[in-house]
C-alpha cells in the first residue's frame, strides 16, 4: 500500500541529523550518546540546544502524526491507520536513508498515538512529561509512557487492534532503550544521559 511505504520513508527523514546540519551543529551521531534524537541535540547543541532540540522534537512527533491523519482522511479501518502509523515509527527506527540506524522512536511514538486517537495520545504525552519533570530521567518517562500507551487506546477506544499493535511498538521501543535500561536497573541513569 502506497501509504504504508509513504509513512516509511516520511519516518526515515531524520529531524534530528537535518536540524544540525542546519544549524551548523555537529552529527548528533558522532556526538553526544550518538542517537539522533531530540535529547542528544539539546546536550550537544550549546547555546541552540533548546531551539535545535525542540524544532527536532517537533520534526520527529509531525513524522507520527501526518501520516496517521492522512489515513484518517481517507476513512482507512482502524488496524490500518495504527499499521500506517507503525511505519511511520519503523521508518524512524531503522531509516532507509541512513543504513537503517536511526534513533529511539519516542516522539514518532508520541505523534502517532495522537494522531491515532487524541484523547489516548494526550494522556500518554502527559505521563511522559509528569514523569520527566518529577524523576528527571528522559528514558524513564519513554518507558512508562510507552508501556501505559496500550492501557490508554484499550479503556479510551476499545479498538483491540490499536492495543495490540501499539503494545508491539511499546515493545520496540522498550528493544531501543535496552542499554537504558540497563543502566536504570545499575542506578546509573540520569536525565542528561538519555535518549
Amino acid at each position: 500500500m502506497a501509504l504504508l511505504l509513504g509513512a516509511y520513508l516520511l519516518g526515515s527523514v531524520s529531524s534530528a541529523i537535518i536540524v544540525c546540519r542546519l544549524m551548523g551543529l555537529g552529527d548528533p551521531r558522532e556526538e553526544g550518546s550518538g542517537n539522533p534524537g531530540a535529547t542528544n541535540v539539546l546536550r550537544i547543541g550549546g547555546d541552540k540546544g533548546k531551539l535545535a532540540a525542540g524544532v527536532t522534537l517537533a520534526g520527529d512527533m509531525l513524522k507520527g502524526v501526518v501520516p496517521v491523519l492522512i489515513a484518517h482522511a481517507l476513512s482507512f479501518e482502524p488496524v490500518w491507520v495504527l499499521l500506517v502509523g507503525m511505519a511511520a515509527f519503523l521508518g524512524h527506527l531503522y531509516p532507509v536513508f541512513f543504513q537503517f540506524k536511526g534513533g529511539k522512536g519516542v516522539a514518532t511514538f508520541l505523534g502517532v498515538m495522537v494522531a491515532v486517537n487524541f484523547w489516548a495520545g494526550l494522556l500518554v504525552v502527559a505521563t511522559w512529561l509528569f514523569v520527566a519533570k518529577v524523576l528527571k530521567i528522559s528514558s524513564l518517562s519513554a518507558l512508562i509512557a510507552s508501556a501505559l500507551a496500550p492501557v490508554y487506546l484499550y479503556f479510551i477506544s476499545g479498538e483491540l487492534s490499536w492495543v495490540v499493535l501499539t503494545a508491539a511498538m511499546t515493545v520496540l521501543l522498550f528493544w531501543r532503550h535496552r542499554s537504558n535500561i540497563g543502566r536504570l536497573l545499575r542506578g546509573e541513569e540520569t536525565f542528561k544521559r538519555t535518549r
